[in-house]
C-alpha cells in the first residue's frame, strides 16, 4: 500500500486572530492544538460535524494545558473539509470564553476564506 498523501491544512484569517488572542493568554495552545493538525495532516477527520452550515464542518476538542480541567473546559476548533486533500481551520475558542459558536459565525468565516 502507498504512503497517502499528507491532507494540506490551511488556516483562515479569523482561526489565526483568535489563535493570537488565545496566546496572550495560554502559553502552551500552539501545543495544545498541533496533535489535532497532526489528525488532520493524517486524513483523521475527527471531531463532531456542525449541522446548519451547508458545509462539511466539523468541531473537535483540544486540552488546555494552562487550565487542568481536561478536554471539557479545553479549545474547541472548527474546521472545514474542502476537499479530500484540503482541511481549512475556520475558528478556535476556549470553552471557557464561549460556550458555542454560531453556525452564522462560522459561514461567514467560510465566505472571508473564499
Amino acid at each position: 500500500m502507498n504512503e497517502a498523501e499528507p491532507i494540506n491544512v490551511q488556516v483562515t484569517p479569523p482561526f489565526l486572530r483568535r489563535l493570537k488572542d488565545l496566546a496572550k493568554r495560554y502559553r502552551q495552545v500552539e501545543k495544545d492544538i498541533q496533535p489535532v493538525i497532526d489528525k488532520l495532516q493524517a486524513g483523521n477527520f475527527i471531531g463532531d460535524q456542525i449541522a446548519g452550515t451547508g458545509y462539511t464542518v466539523l468541531k473537535v476538542r483540544a486540552k488546555n494545558r494552562d487550565i487542568p480541567t481536561g478536554k471539557s473546559g479545553g479549545y474547541r476548533i472548527i474546521y472545514q473539509i474542502v476537499s479530500p486533500q484540503l482541511v481549512s481551520l475556520l475558528l478556535i475558542y476556549a470553552k471557557s470564553d464561549q460556550a458555542d459558536v454560531a453556525a452564522e459565525e462560522i459561514i461567514e468565516a467560510i465566505e472571508k476564506e473564499n
